[in-house]
């Protein structure tokens, strides 16, 4: 008898019954499939080699040769908390440190006489363990001021009973609980791994150990500190920049590991800031700030009754001071964003040729005393007071191909079109000028421009009308200055013009450049170019202008002259699209406005020189690009990706990229894994919804030009050659990486890119990737001049500010349903930006 049978009464014999029928309110469970095995994340590739092409050339750094002889001792981290008598945890930024600094004094012997690395928050390290895991000491500070303060704040060595109520913070002790518990321990060998390329968790904290070692350093000497930037509080390093702010210069100091070990980088950047008086605001009460003060607290004013006050309340319960009352206390950053003047000024003043900044260099060098830091003699750290030499390398430049078949070798990363034709010139047929209230002599500019525009090669018809703004609109918002602009426009015009020449009334910041922009682009589908006439617009001007006109309309000024060749490194092999990738965020002050992401892309493969941009809205401050692929339906994707990929299929004879080279700019390096593992994977997702078949092969690069790195060339004032590559001893150890200066520094040090290579699956040799790459900068439409960073990168940059003027004047609501964007229950809804026309969508509008 089978064992699966049974009698009636469950013997063996009879077959078991069907299961009873399931209720009809009960859902069956699923079982749960064995969980399918996570993919390895990607990590940054190894050097497979370095590059031998161009003539060699000896350089200097500011990177400075450091030795550490303590290899087998171990950091310990402690964290650190810190509270009131009453348990009130203690906020106040640079109390920590006082605290600190304190207790090592006078609980030195309970803690072994350690020296402490404190970062100024929660964690505390030392070299060896301290006696006990947990500790608990009190504390008591006389003065909670910052070190920074130069007086008291009323100017008065005895400050009657009220002022010690108000100004309570510089005239009474306080008691403070320490808490020290430990936390991990770190092993100093981790650093000596991370030199042979043996990266780890630990040999990451460890180097944190010793950035925090020199934050402390500084912090010791009255340094503001703005991360691994210090800042002395000394006059002469401070600048007027406008507007009572004032630049500070300052000094970058980290370590790095590099082929030739570690290394101390030090470097000078743009000038921070800080406020040099308050917002000041005159306003009457039924008491008068000047008579509360002379009369109700008896304080005699000397010179400040018809000055403003100082309003150090808060927005609905204004406080006002006079304003001789007041001491500033110095080095106070100034967060707020600057004006473009401000900006100009900052940029301007922090300049320095090669050789003033390596005076500068040696002087923070010896300033930093760094020899006599107890933390750093514990680790056994030595650093060498001279810049460290490297071999570099000049890459010669590719010859460029302009119209009438004239080619030429750019000098000194320049050339210019003086003599010569555009490579493929454009005709402007219909076409018009508007004036918004700029002083000009537009028949005269007019006369020039064609005159110009024919030198080069481009036909320029008479403009159908000059449209001057009416006096009575000028006064107007901006948008409405748009909107009645465009009203007469369209009641002039026989049709829909190929282009406008826009004429603003302020160069750079004037108001109405975004409706402008927003109105002829996403609404008109028209072409324009916006310029600011000055009372002298020479030739130069107007090639310039001609030069972003010519792209605009589908032009090419230049390219180069191995393009469409099989010469070209990588791209001519295979079809091949390069991608450029930025996102840029609002100005500080500004939490609430979206970051733009833009993508650019390559078209008519084999060329390198023509592109065209993808722009979309994302969370404030959001990094990660995350409209790469959008799936809204089984078969519609609504991302970038597919966008730009169509563009290329139908603009390079229906063929799809076998090989996609990505830049991207704007990311840290502790964000490479989030773009190779969040950003690669949508565009890999894009891909395959398009074709499940279709697998190309993906090379990422990170270009970085907010680091520190700077070249000197030896026994001379000038900066370095235009195409001078590095990938040797200062470079990663382990990872792909390597240092461009393709362009030329006219006015102060020339900064190097720093391009780290995180994925190669085509095989590039280095010599090949360093050629594409300093080809990539001298394709950039919009100049006659190698530029410092790849043209694509430059692209996305142009095409997210533009577009990102169009945010300004929006109402959220009304901008988030023009896209359509479908938003998540309880998020924020982010404004979207309305979708390009067609044409300019496939120009290169962001010129």
């Amino acid at each position: 008898m089978d064992p699966l049978e049974s009698d009636g009464n469950g013997a063996a014999g009879d077959p078991l019954p069907p299961p009873p029928p399931l209720p009809p309110n009960v859902v069956p469970i699923k079982a749960e499939s064995e969980p399918a095995k996570k993919k390895p994340a990607r990590v940054p590739m190894a050097r497979r080699g370095l590059g031998s092409k161009g003539q060699k050339v000896s350089v200097l750094t500011n990177h400075f040769k450091v030795n550490v002889g303590n290899v087998d001792g171990h950091f310990y981290h402690y964290s650190v908390s810190l509270s009131y008598e009453d348990g009130r945890p203690v906020d106040g930024k640079g109390v920590g440190r006082k605290v600190i600094d304190r207790l090592h004094e006078t609980y030195s012997s309970e803690l072994d006489g350690k020296d402490f690395a404190y970062d100024g928050e929660k964690s505390l390290f030392t070299i060896g363990a301290l006696p006990d895991n947990k500790h608990q000491f009190t504390v008591v500070l006389e003065d909670v001021t910052s070190n920074r303060n130069n007086g008291n704040a009323n100017g008065h060595d005895s400050p009657n009973e009220n002022d010690r109520k108000r100004l309570r913070r510089p005239y009474q002790s306080k008691t403070f609980l320490v808490e020290i518990s430990f936390a991990a321990k770190i092993p100093m060998q981790a650093i000596q791994n991370a030199l042979r390329g043996q990266e780890s968790e630990n040999s990451q904290e460890a180097f944190r150990v010793l950035d925090i070692i020199l934050r402390q350093n500084a912090a010791k000497q009255g340094c503001l500190l703005v991360r691994q930037s210090f800042f002395q509080n000394d006059p002469a390093n401070f600048v007027p920049i406008g507007g009572g702010v004032l630049g500070c210069r300052g000094f970058h100091s980290s370590f790095r590991t590099s082929q030739g070990g570690l290394s101390l980088n030090i470097g000078w950047f743009s000038l921070k800031q800080k406020s040099k008086n308050g917002d000041g605001e005159a306003e009457t009460l039924e008491v008068t700030v000047y008579d509360y003060f002379v009369n109700h607290r008896n304080i005699q004013l000397q010179y400040s009754g018809d000055l403003p006050c100082i309003n150090v309340g808060k927005p609905k319960r204004p406080t006002y001071i006079p304003i001789e009352l007041c001491e500033l206390v110095s080095l106070q950053r100034y967060t707020k964003a600057l004006s473009t003047f401000q900006r100009a000024s900052l940029v301007e003043k922090s300049r320095q040729k090669p050789q003033e900044r390596m005076s500068a260099l040696s002087n923070a060098l010896r300033n930093g005393n760094y020899g006599a830091d107890p933390m750093l003699r514990s680790c056994g750290v030595s650093i060498s007071s001279n810049f460290t030499q490297v071999e570099g390398r000049v890459l010669p430049a590719p010859k460029l191909k302009m119209g009438n078949g004239d080619e030429l070798f750019p000098r000194n990363g320049r050339w210019n079109f003086n003599n010569k034709k555009f490579m493929e010139p454009t005709k402007i047929e219909r076409w018009a000028v508007v004036n918004f209230s700029a002083r000009c002599d537009v028949r005269r500019l007019v006369q020039d421009l064609t005159r110009c525009a024919d030198m080069k090669g481009i036909r320029i018809d008479a403009p159908f009308d000059v449209f001057e703004e009416s006096n009575q609109n000028r006064r107007l918002s901006p948008v409405l200055r748009v909107e009645k602009m465009f009203e007469d426009i369209q009641s002039k015009l026989p049709g829909a013009p190929q282009f406008l020449l826009c004429l603003l009334p302020d160069r750079k910041n004037s108001d109405l450049y975004g409706p402008w922009k927003r109105k002829n682009l996403a609404e008109f589908d028209i072409v324009t170019q916006c310029m600011a006439p000055t009372p002298r617009i020479n030739d130069q001007y107007l090639t310039n202008l001609l030069l972003k006109i010519n792209a605009k309309l589908g032009g090419l000024n230049s390219m180069l002259a191995i393009e469409r060749t099989p010469a070209l490194p990588i791209v001519s092999k295979l079809p091949s699209i390069i991608l450029g990738m930025d996102v840029s965020h609002g100005s500080p002050g500004h939490s609430d406005v979206p970051s733009i992401a833009a993508v650019v892309s390559s078209r008519q493969w084999p060329l390198i020189s023509r592109y065209r941009a993808s722009v979309r809205t994302q969370s404030p401050k959001v990094e990660m690009i995350d409209s790469l692929f959008k799936r809204v339906s089984e078969k519609e994707d609504d991302g970038i990706i597919r966008e730009l990929l169509l563009d290329f299929y139908t603009s390079s004879g229906k063929r799809k990229p076998d090989q996609i080279i990505i830049f991207r700019d704007g990311v840290s390096e502790s964000q490479f894994n989030q773009v190779l593992n969040i950003e690669l994977d949508q565009i890999i997702e894009a891909c395959k919804f398009l074709d499940e078949n279709w697998d190309p092969k993906f090379v990422v690069i990170v270009a970085q030009k907010n680091h520190h790195t700077k070249f000197f060339l030896q026994n001379s004032p000038d900066n370095v050659q235009p195409g001078t590559v590095i990938d040797n001893k200062i470079c990663h150890p382990k990872n792909n990486d390597f240092y461009l200066c393709a362009h030329a520094g006219m006015i102060g040090t020339t900064r190097p890119t720093h391009y780290h290579v995180l994925l190669d699956q085509i095989g590039i040799s280095p010599d090949d990737l360093q050629e594409l790459v300093h080809s990539l900068s001298y394709v950039y439409q919009r100049s006659t001049t190698a530029i410092s960073v790849v043209a694509p990168i430059c692209y996305a940059h142009l095409a997210a500010a533009q577009l990102g003027t169009f945010m300004k004047f929006e109402d959220a609501s009304e901008t988030s349903s023009s896209h359509g964007g479908v938003t998540a229950p309880g998020a924020v809804p982010v404004p979207q930006l309305p979708r390009l026309k067609e044409k300019v969508c496939n120009s290169m509008f962001f010129c």
